[in-house]
């Protein structure tokens, strides 16, 4: 028995002691590694650049190519650099570029970090609903993706690039849960609310791709907006080309600044992020609802693969009190919506 019992003890010491004798000598070849903080200076200097194009990118030149602007769309995603650089500084066992690492760590966290900070569920609070989407002109389905939208229970929905052979379509199939409605060109609105003073807004197109109304909540009245920017392209020897969509955020945020309603909603296809500077004549303004009580970053297009919110929720003299992303239609876009409350 008590053979036994010495065995028994002596085998359950064994793990820690090995433990320990492994960090030891892990801890002494790393002394011995004089290498360790000459090495990976390269991906140090990286890191330190990473970092640098985060923290500068507003100073970032819109003159060539609207690189600026470009950048500023597709910022977040310069946080893919960081676990880049992680797994590379690990493989060159290089304390300096661990430690470099971060600095740009911080300062997307800074930038993003609250974005990622659980805040409230898109199911709860809130004295109204809206939605928006960009239902793509070529959708093979738009009863289906009307139906979808409609049952995401919203009280005040936006529709853009609307086609005049779907509108029928659109309003068929919303009729059965909004009682007013109001299209103006390619861009439409729906409402649980009475609508009144529906009309064109000119955003410097020649066409109609925006508009607005006045919805009569139970609340009160709210101004409501609905824009479909132009596109933008990226293009080999032009660079990110904006210059129309740009212009039509400056008539944009010049209509919504003589409003004289003081809540504002704006619905739509902005055709860039919060974070490009382009759309400051709007986004100066107004909050956004995903930026003020959002989870994530609420990633709207391409439908397949979300890699920016170009389909924006903004508010003017109202409460974002939740914003979320809806389920996939027919559309490239995804369908965002949001509650605000007075």
């Amino acid at each position: 028995m008590t053979q036994a019992y010495m065995t028994e003890t002596g085998s359950g010491t064994s793990g820690p002691e090995q433990s320990g004798s492994r960090a030891r000598r892990l801890l002494q070849r790393l002394r011995r590694d004089r290498g360790l903080w000459r090495r990976g200076i390269v991906l140090a200097v990286f890191a330190v650049l990473l970092a640098l194009l985060m923290m500068l990118h507003a100073q970032i030149p819109n003159s060539v190519g609207n690189l600026g602007s470009l950048m500023e769309t597709f910022l977040p995603w310069l946080g893919v650099g960081v676990p880049v650089l992680l797994a590379l500084g690990l493989l060159r066992r290089s304390a300096t570029a661990l430690i470099a690492l971060l600095l740009p760590l911080i300062v997307w966290l800074n930038l993003f970090g609250g974005l990622l900070t659980e805040k409230a569920a898109g199911e709860a609070g809130g004295e109204l609903t809206v939605a928006t989407h960009n239902v793509n002109a070529e959708n093979p389905d738009p009863e289906d993706t009307a139906a979808d939208v409609a049952a995401s229970g919203a009280d005040v929905v936006a529709l853009e690039e609307l086609t005049e052979s779907a509108v029928p379509a659109y309003e068929k199939a919303m009729a059965g849960t909004y009682k007013y409605h109001s299209v103006q060109g390619t861009v439409g609105l729906w409402s649980k609310f009475p609508i009144s003073d529906s009309e064109p807004v000119d955003i410097k197109l020649g066409w109609v791709r925006a508009m607005r109304a006045t919805v009569t909540t139970p609340a009160g009245a709210v101004r409501v907006y609905v824009a479909h920017l132009p596109s933008v392209r990226v293009k080999m020897d032009a660079g990110f080309t904006a210059g129309q969509r740009d212009d039509s955020a400056d008539a944009l945020g010049h209509a919504i600044a003589r409003e004289s309603l003081e809540r504002i909603v704006l619905l739509g296809d902005l055709n860039g992020t919060m974070n490009d500077r382009a759309l400051s004549p709007v986004t100066s303004q107004m909050r956004s609802t995903q930026g003020a009580a959002g989870d994530g970053f609420g990633f709207s297009w391409p439908a397949s693969f979300p890699m920016a919110r170009i389909d924006q929720i903004l508010v003017k003299e109202l409460e974002p009190v939740s914003s979320w992303t809806l389920p996939a239609t027919g559309s490239d876009h995804l369908p965002v919506a949001a509650r605000v409350t007075w």
